[in-house]
């Protein structure tokens, strides 16, 4: 087939890549590599802000193919407006799953265990004794069980856990137990020491965690968050944190980047990291594997996987 796909690594660093389509590589320079109207396949830059990623989609007539190189769509979403109807939009389900599941584990031990604290301590040449609190022993709730949420908890199995809950956007049964339906949430919260978010952004988790799902919080517990800044309402999350009765570990955050004179930076009991879930070492050879496979089956004309929604089949 002769098409035209976009990608935002350079293709002669792609082992792989089927032959037919033109490989044209944009991340997101001024100029486009070549006319837009002739992109049957377009894989958003990653990392990028979404204005730009979105850009091209307005010129993007023949468009088959829209792919993340993100677990999110938020940030593409509101581009596909644009397009015709019957363009199928993809993530990038079993790219991120490695990176993140290691970060929020290293966001759970760093705060229980105080590494914040020791870091600030070892710059004032103070030795910082004392009792901290273990992950062991402890009730963890996973809100949002998708892949990158069955990965957290594979990576959680070896610490001792009293109990892991999951929550996710209906009920069902995996291997390691029943996941249960949003509609539980409110009942699950008041158990847990550590609550987890990596739910997907969308209209019903826009401000999930909101006043009374943080009233609902057991006294000293940890909210993680590597799913999306807007899933958490940041004003009743400053004034939780403030009376010091919970602590909130955040890898992303509303608004983001968090501007420097932001109340968030110095909130009591809050680690702040800048939305590294997913940019390490492990991203690049699995952002590999996943577009050759799904550039092999587009030239074979095979499904697609990942496929989150279809042009006018949603209100996309």
């Amino acid at each position: 087939m002769t098409a035209d796909v976009w990608l935002p690594i350079p293709p002669d660093e792609i082992e792989g890549l089927p032959a037919g389509p033109d490989y044209r590589y944009w991340n997101g320079a001024e100029e486009f590599p070549a006319d837009p109207a002739e992109c049957a396949f377009y894989v958003v830059p990653y990392m990028k802000a979404p204005a730009l990623g979105q850009r091209p989609l307005p010129e993007m007539s023949s468009v088959q193919v829209v792919q993340t190189l993100s677990a999110g769509i938020d940030h593409v979403e509101p581009g596909l407006k644009h397009l015709r109807p019957g363009v199928r939009l993809c993530n990038a389900r079993g790219v991120h799953e490695a990176s993140t599941g290691e970060l929020t584990l290293t966001l759970i031990l760093a705060s229980l265990r105080g590494i914040p604290d020791f870091v600030r301590a070892q710059d004032r040449g103070e030795w910082l004794g004392g009792f901290r609190p273990a992950l062991a022993d402890r009730n963890v709730l996973i809100v949002g069980y998708g892949s990158i949420g069955a990965a957290i908890e594979d990576r959680l199995a070896p610490f001792e856990l009293a109990r892991v809950a999951r929550v996710a956007r209906s009920e069902r049964t995996t291997a390691r137990g029943p996941v249960h339906p949003l509609t539980e949430l409110s009942a699950l919260l008041p158990e847990a020491d550590v609550v987890i978010l990596s739910t997907p952004l969308t209209d019903a988790t826009r401000h999930l965690v909101d006043a009374d799902f943080l009233a609902r919080m057991k006294d000293g517990a940890l909210l993680v968050n590597v799913a999306r800044g807007p899933v958490v309402d940041t004003k009743a999350l400053l004034a939780e944190l403030e009376t010091g009765r919970i602590t909130a570990a955040l890898d992303v955050t509303d608004p983001e980047p968090l501007p420097r004179e932001h109340p968030l930076w110095r909130a009591p009991g809050v680690l702040i990291s800048p939305h590294v879930g997913g940019p390490t070492s492990a991203f690049l050879p699995r952002a590999k594997r996943l577009l050759v496979d799904q550039l092999t089956r587009f030239v074979n004309r095979e499904p697609l996987r990942n496929v989150i929604l279809t042009t006018g089949a949603t209100d996309a």
